[in-house]
């Protein structure tokens, strides 16, 4: 009678895939507490819409940072809420779980995830690393003896993986993803134009007018913060080379994990990643000019995945399906 969930436990957002079903949730991880009653007043798109605007009793909290658990209880109760929601556990039956997380966490932040599953009702709880989730998700076909490179930009840290016979073979794991693009072009507006602005903000910018390529689009977008000097609302207009030039330290992190993990891959398989081309997953990939940046940088073609920021979750639903066969590792 119990269900099969899988949980991509992201930084930025919780997707959860129902067995059967498909993905049937995809929410902001962000939980709005009163800090006075010590209740929770709103989970995901609603807690979202709060952060930066809330009085001062009312604390808009993102549990995770940087790919893992930073509030275990705040990450107990939403896990708890979503779970919930999609009618995952009842009196008569608790789930089997499984979860991906980034490819380096320490097996105490792997102990905390699988703890706040379990407190959530799970019967049993699964971890894979979200590359090989991405990568399936993707539509790659990881289980046969030849190269498979992914790159997985997500809200807290971009995973890059190069897999064969249905296992990583050689991965790294950096802490540079869509967060600290917000954070530095948050940076970039307060020393530039002595201008305050939001994550919220940043992160419109960021999808509006962001590129990291020199052939990039061109535009500008009017950004409104408070001035620094005066104390008063402004409002400026900044182009995508500004952008560009914000994010230009970020994104050279993402690249040298890139040639970091092709250096380590054995030469049979980058000669197969040469031919198959490595593939973009996560939010990140989104990100106008990446995939050219890239393609320039490591001299092999990069595709952005159809639906990049479903992979992982996808990728979980088709393990799900093969339990058996694909999960190796169970804490």
């Amino acid at each position: 009678m119990s269900k099969d969930i899988g949980i991509d436990l992201g930084t930025a957002n919780v997707l959860i895939h129902v067995k059967g079903k498909g993905v049937v949730l995809n929410e902001p991880s962000v939980v709005a507490i009163d800090s006075d009653a010590k209740r929770v007043l709103a989970v995901g798109e609603e807690a979202r819409r709060m952060v930066g605007r809330t009085p001062g009793n009312i604390i808009a909290i993102r549990p995770l940072r940087d790919g893992v658990i930073a509030d275990f209880e705040v990450t107990e109760m939403m896990l708890k809420y979503f779970i919930d929601r999609v009618g995952g556990r009842s009196w008569y039956s608790h789930p089997r779980v499984l979860i991906c997380a980034p490819t380096n966490i320490t097996s105490v932040e792997q102990k905390s995830i699988r703890e706040a599953a379990e407190h959530c009702g799970a019967k049993e709880v699964f971890m894979e690393e979200e590359p090989k989730a991405a990568a399936i998700g993707a539509g790659m076909d990881i289980y046969e003896p030849s190269g498979n490179m992914v790159v997985d930009i997500g809200g807290g840290t971009t995973d890059v993986a190069v897999l064969s016979m249905g296992d990583i073979v050689t991965a790294s794991s950096i802490k540079v993803a869509g967060d600290k693009f917000d954070a530095a072009i948050i940076k970039y507006i307060k020393i530039k134009y002595k201008l305050m602005i939001g994550e919220r903000t940043a992160e419109d910018i960021k999808i509006a007018i962001g590129t990291v390529h020199p052939m990039g689009r061109a535009a500008e977008l009017d950004i409104r913060g408070r001035d620094m000097v005066s104390g008063l609302p402004l409002t400026v207009t900044i182009t995508a080379r500004e952008i560009q030039e914000a994010l230009m330290d970020s994104v050279a992190a993402i690249v040298a994990a890139a040639k970091s993990v092709l250096e380590r891959t054995p030469p049979e398989l980058s000669a197969d990643i040469i031919d198959r081309g490595v593939i973009l997953t996560g939010g990140g990939a989104l990100l106008n000019g990446l995939d050219e940046l890239l393609a320039e940088e490591l001299r092999v073609p990069v595709l952005i995945a159809e639906d990049p920021m479903h992979c992982v979750v996808k990728g979980t639903g088709i393990m799900l399906d093969n339990l058996d066969r694909v999960i190796k590792k169970r804490f």
